[in-house]
C-alpha cells in the first residue's frame, strides 16, 4: 500500500418536572426541583421493569444515581440502556417498580431534531435559565434587603445557596467555553435547522456541560466529536460537582470516568448486574461469569444427552437385548422382562425430571473467513479532490492485505475519502481506479434508509438477492445472517425501523460482511456499538487477510491500530503517518 501527500436530604422533595427546549423538540431535557439538592441530589429505581411492545425491555433493575455517582450502564445493543435513562429522567413511566428525584437533572438524548425556528440561543438560554432566575431572585432579595421588607433576609440567603450551587455568576463563561472547546456554533441567531446532526449535537452537550446541574445523564455523549472534543469532555465529566450517569460506546471514556458498570445484559441468572472497580473491575468480573456460565451449561447440557442416552440404551434393551438365547426357557424370559421394564422406566423419569435452568450465554462475533489474495491490487486513486469536501489531492494505492488507518478533524474530508475509495463517489478531479472483481464494502456513519416495515432478515435476504443477481457472489459463498453473532433470532425477525441504532449498526455490518469483501471500510465503526463487541471487532480487524480502511476518533480503538500506516487529514494540509513516525 503507498499514500502519498501532494500538498437529603432535609431539603423539601418534589416529584420533578420535564423541561423539554423552547420548541418542543425532543433530544434534550432538564428534570428540576425548584432549588438545586447539591450533596443531597439522587435518583434512585427501585425493581423498575419497562415493556415496549411485547418486548420486556427493562427486568426488575434497580439502581441509584447519587451526587458522588460516576456510572456507566453498559449492555449490548437494544438492552435497554437508552430506556434507563429515559426512566431516571422522568420521560418514561415504568410499568412497574419506583423512581425517586431529588436535584437538578441534565438529559443529552442521542438525536437532536432541529425544530422550526429553534435557534442556538434558544438552547443556551434553556441551559443557563435556573442560573439566571437564581441570579434575578438574588438580586431582588438583595433589593428588598436594603429597603427592610420582612422576610428578605431568609430570602437573600437561600437566593444566595442556590446562586452559589448553580456558579451562576460563571454560568455565561462556562457555557462559551464549551462551545468553543467543542467546535460548536457559537451564533446564537443561527437556526439548528441550518446545522448538520453532528453540530447540533455539540451544541447541546456545550450547553448541558456549561450549566450546573447537579446530575448530568448522557446518552451516547462522544458521538460526533473530535479529538479535542473528547478531551474536553472527559475533562469536564470528571470535573463535574455532582453525581453522573453514562451511556457510551467509549472505551477511552469509560476508563477516564466510570467507577462503577451497571451491565444490563442479562447474566446468568437473567437480571442486570452492578461491578465495581472501573472498567477493568467491570471487564474480569464480566469474563469469570461468562466463563462460570459456559461451564454450567455445557454441564447441564452434557447431563442431558447422558440420560437421552441411557433412555435409548434401556429402549434397545428392551426389544432385543434383554432377550436369552434360544433353547432359554419361557420362565427365565418372562422373570428378566420386569427388570428391563424398570430400567428403562426409571431412566425416562430421571430424563423427565431433568430441567436445563442455565440459558445459553449470550452471542459472540463470529468473523467470517475472507480469502483475500495478499498483495492483489484493488483501488488506485491518485492526486483526487472533491470540490468542496476534499479540498487538497490525495494519492492511495491499496492491495490484498493491506491496512490504513484515516484520523482527522471533523470537516476533514474523512468520510468523503471513504466513499471515493469505495467507488460510491466520483472524485472531482483525480483518477480512481477499482479492480473490476474486487468485492468492497462500506460500513458508513449514517445508517441505510432500509425499506419501511421490512425484518432485519428481510433486509439481509434482499441484498444477497442482489449480490447474486450482479454476479458478485455466488449463493454458496455467501455469509449467512446467523452465522456472525451479530443478531440473536429475535432480532433478526424484528422490523428494522423498530430496532435500536445499535441493532441497526449490527445488522449493517452483517450485510456488508455477506459477498465477504475484499477491502472493508469502516467509518466511525465503534458508534453506538456496545464495548464487548468493540473489542471483537477489534480483534478481528486485526488478523482478518481482508484489506481494511477504518476512520475513526475513537482513542481506544486508535490505541489498537496504532501499528497501522496512517493518513492524517486536515483542512489546512495532509500528513501522513506510518507506524507512528511522521512522513514529510
Amino acid at each position: 500500500m503507498s499514500i502519498t501527500p501532494t500538498s437529603s436530604s432535609n431539603l423539601p422533595r418534589t416529584d420533578l418536572q420535564v423541561r423539554r427546549d423552547p420548541a418542543g423538540t425532543a433530544g434534550s431535557a432538564s428534570v428540576d426541583s425548584p432549588i438545586p439538592a447539591g450533596e443531597h441530589a439522587h435518583l434512585r429505581a427501585e425493581d423498575v421493569s419497562v415493556v415496549l411492545g411485547a418486548r420486556q425491555v427493562l427486568d426488575r433493575v434497580s439502581v441509584t444515581v447519587s451526587s458522588r455517582s460516576r456510572l456507566a450502564i453498559v449492555g449490548e445493543n437494544g438492552r435497554g440502556k437508552t430506556t434507563l435513562l429515559h426512566v431516571l429522567a422522568g420521560l418514561v413511566a415504568p410499568d412497574s417498580g419506583s423512581v425517586h428525584r431529588a436535584g437538578t437533572v441534565g438529559l443529552a438524548e442521542q438525536a437532536l431534531p432541529a425544530g422550526a425556528g429553534l435557534t442556538v440561543g434558544a438552547l443556551t438560554t434553556e441551559a443557563l435559565r435556573a442560573a439566571h432566575t437564581a441570579l434575578t431572585a438574588l438580586d431582588e432579595a438583595s433589593s428588598d434587603l436594603a429597603e427592610g421588607v420582612d422576610g428578605a433576609e431568609d430570602r437573600y440567603a437561600a437566593a444566595l445557596d442556590a446562586v452559589t450551587r448553580l456558579d451562576a455568576w460563571d454560568a455565561e463563561r462556562r457555557v462559551d467555553v464549551a462551545l468553543e472547546a467543542l467546535s460548536a456554533c457559537t451564533d446564537r441567531a443561527r437556526e439548528l435547522s441550518t446545522l448538520s446532526v453532528g453540530q447540533r449535537h455539540r451544541v447541546r452537550l456545550a450547553c448541558l456541560l456549561g450549566a450546573q446541574y447537579d446530575l448530568l445523564l448522557l446518552d451516547e455523549p462522544t458521538n460526533h466529536l473530535d479529538a479535542d472534543g473528547l478531551a474536553f469532555l472527559a475533562e469536564r465529566l470528571r470535573a463535574h460537582r455532582g453525581g453522573l450517569a453514562l451511556v457510551s460506546h467509549d472505551r477511552a471514556l469509560l476508563r477516564a470516568v466510570a467507577g462503577e458498570f451497571l451491565d444490563l445484559d442479562p447474566g446468568e441468572n437473567g437480571t442486570a448486574r452492578l461491578y465495581a472497580g472501573g472498567y477493568d473491575g467491570w471487564q474480569e468480573g464480566r469474563r469469570r461469569e461468562r466463563e462460570r456460565w459456559e461451564q454450567d451449561f455445557a454441564a447441564q447440557q452434557a447431563e442431558h444427552r447422558r440420560l437421552t442416552t441411557a433412555v435409548d440404551q434401556a429402549r434397545d434393551r428392551l426389544s432385543t437385548g434383554w432377550r436369552p438365547a434360544k433353547g432359554t426357557g419361557k420362565h427365565q424370559r418372562q422373570s428378566r422382562a420386569p427388570g428391563v421394564v424398570q430400567a428403562l422406566n426409571r431412566e425416562r423419569e430421571a430424563l423427565e425430571a431433568h430441567r436445563i435452568t442455565v440459558p445459553e450465554p449470550p452471542l459472540a462475533l463470529r468473523w467470517p473467513e475472507l480469502a483475500t489474495r495478499k498483495g492483489a491490487a484493488l483501488v488506485r486513486v491518485h492526486d483526487v479532490r472533491v470540490a468542496g469536501r476534499l479540498v487538497h489531492p490525495v494519492t492511495v494505492s491499496l492491495d490484498g492485505g493491506d491496512r490504513l488507518l484515516i484520523t482527522g478533524g471533523n470537516g476533514a474530508g474523512k468520510s468523503t475519502l471513504l466513499s471515493v475509495l469505495a467507488g460510491r463517489l466520483r472524485p472531482t478531479s483525480g483518477t480512481a481506479h477499482h479492480l473490476p472483481a474486487a468485492r468492497i464494502a462500506l460500513v458508513a456513519q449514517e445508517l441505510p434508509d432500509w425499506p419501511a416495515g421490512a425484518t432485519a432478515r428481510q433486509v439481509y435476504e434482499q441484498h444477497a438477492g442482489r449480490l447474486i443477481a450482479d454476479g458478485r457472489v455466488r449463493e454458496g459463498d455467501l455469509v449467512p445472517l446467523n452465522s456472525t453473532g451479530l443478531l440473536d433470532r429475535e432480532a433478526s425477525r424484528t422490523p428494522v425501523r423498530r430496532m435500536s441504532q445499535g441493532q441497526q449498526r449490527r445488522l449493517d455490518l452483517a450485510v456488508q460482511l455477506a459477498a465477504r469483501p475484499d477491502l472493508l471500510i469502516l467509518d466511525e465503526p465503534t458508534n453506538h456499538l456496545s464495548a464487548a463487541l468493540v473489542d471483537e471487532l477489534t480483534a478481528a480487524l486485526l488478523t482478518t487477510p481482508a484489506t481494511v480502511v477504518v476512520a475513526t476518533h475513537d482513542r481506544q480503538l486508535l490505541s489498537d491500530l496504532a501499528g497501522w500506516p496512517r493518513l492524517h487529514l486536515t483542512r489546512a494540509a495532509e500528513e501522513v503517518n506510518r507506524g507512528g513516525q511522521a512522513v514529510d
